[in-house]
């Protein structure tokens, strides 16, 4: 399932003009800071995707890995009121179409709200998940932006 995921990733990615590439490796890159360790650069530079609920409302996060969400400003941002939680398992898998710690910001199973933080902007390049916890993609934030129609905003 998870090698699926990486394809329709890498398909996804081919109707854009970024030439972008998908690395894959024998390390776990379920965690920004596994994933850091296995792509050679520093924590900050992992554009970890998260999915939270808002009450009963699906926004996905993409923000620096060395950065925590603030859940008022996540609820300003969204316009969504309620407890901001994290999905189990399963219910990642259904709304984006990708296991925990490979979640990918794009080519997702159904249209999500996208947020991205403005963190990643110190970078000249960020490494997103690509559909597994094995894979990264390296993208700028503007190409982040232009692939997923995300709103870039403060949220750490």
């Amino acid at each position: 399932m998870t090698d699926n995921a990486v394809e329709r990733v890498r398909r996804f990615l081919a109707a854009f003009p970024y030439q972008l590439e998908i690395y894959e490796f024998d390390a776990s890159t379920h965690t920004a800071e596994l994933a850091a360790q296995a792509v050679g650069v520093e924590v900050g530079q992992i554009a970890k995707t998260v999915l939270f609920i808002i009450g009963d409302n699906p926004v996905l996060v993409v923000t620096s890995g060395d950065m925590k969400v603030n859940g008022s400003k996540l609820k300003q941002a969204s316009g969504y009121s309620g407890k901001v939680r994290l999905p189990d398992a399963e219910t990642t898998m259904v709304l984006t179409g990708f296991p925990p710690g490979g979640v990918c910001p794009f080519a997702l199973k159904q249209p999500l709200p996208i947020l991205l933080d403005t963190s990643m902007q110190r970078f000249p390049v960020v490494y997103a998940a690509a559909g597994s916890p094995h894979s990264a993609v390296p993208v700028t934030v503007e190409q982040l932006q232009a692939i997923t129609g995300g709103t870039l905003v403060d949220l750490a």
